[in-house]
């Protein structure tokens, strides 16, 4: 694993990227060192005076589509300047759905180019020539890719090295091991009438570890059955 990741975000919207990079685990990250964050307006690289970067479809159809010569540019003047990306990922409904995996695997990489989709899409041949990859973060359709590439940012952020406080705290999440997490509670031991469960208050490691797997089990059984090993359709977690 590379000492510092880099992550370069192309996006017609710069804006609504860039404030949440400045907050939380993020900035906390990028001011450990352990990420690079760069944000890049796609304007910046349009090849006409008037900075266009999007057109109407050939063939007809409503909407817009992000015209390849600038993301061409775009990602080509990233990788000229900061290297050869390991992965370019395009943010799609259509793409690969996102999870936990994904991402762990991602939080080892280098350095990501991640482009933001927005209106009816982009050129095609951009998907052909320079995506590496194409995610989604659900079955969902959005305005544009911005709010998706930061949701990715954040989930393979969190897993690099040095961007937690407590290092060991990514690896007990929801989906780490195929389960979701157990509940959690803090103080007051007593909340309007509705006690933290004894045995967390116990002391006792080996009993808290147990009913934390007793109720992650059963978050997983009631909320997400698909991800256990006997599901019916053979789709859980092995």
């Amino acid at each position: 694993m590379p000492e510092r990741m880099r992550i370069d975000i192309v996006t017609a919207l710069p804006k609504l990227v860039e404030a949440p990079l400045r907050h939380s685990i993020l900035q906390r990250a990028q001011e450990r060192d352990a990420v690079t964050l760069q944000v890049h307006d796609l304007r910046d690289f349009a090849t006409d005076k008037h900075r266009q970067i999007d057109d109407r479809p050939f063939g007809g159809g409503a909407g817009m589509v992000l015209k390849p010569e600038p993301l061409f540019r775009a990602v080509e003047a990233i990788q000229d300047a900061d290297g050869e990306a390991d992965e370019v990922i395009y943010l799609t409904p259509d793409g690969e759905r996102l999870d936990q995996s994904m991402a762990n695997r991602l939080s080892m990489e280098g350095h990501l180019i991640l482009i933001a989709g927005h209106y009816k899409g982009i050129d095609q041949r951009v998907r052909d020539a320079l995506v590496t990859r194409e995610l989604s973060i659900g079955d969902v359709v959005l305005s544009g890719g911005e709010l998706p590439a930061l949701v990715l940012v954040d989930a393979v952020v969190r897993l690099i090295p040095g961007a937690l406080g407590d290092s060991s705290s990514a690896l007990t999440d929801s989906f780490q091991d195929g389960l979701l997490d157990a509940p959690v509670y803090t103080r007051p031991a007593e909340f309007r009438g509705r006690r933290v469960p004894e045995v967390l208050r116990s002391g006792n490691h080996q009993r808290i570890a147990a009913w934390r797997d007793e109720k992650r089990l059963e978050k997983t059984r009631a909320r997400r059955p698909d991800l256990l090993p006997d599901a019916p359709d053979g789709s859980g977690t092995s």
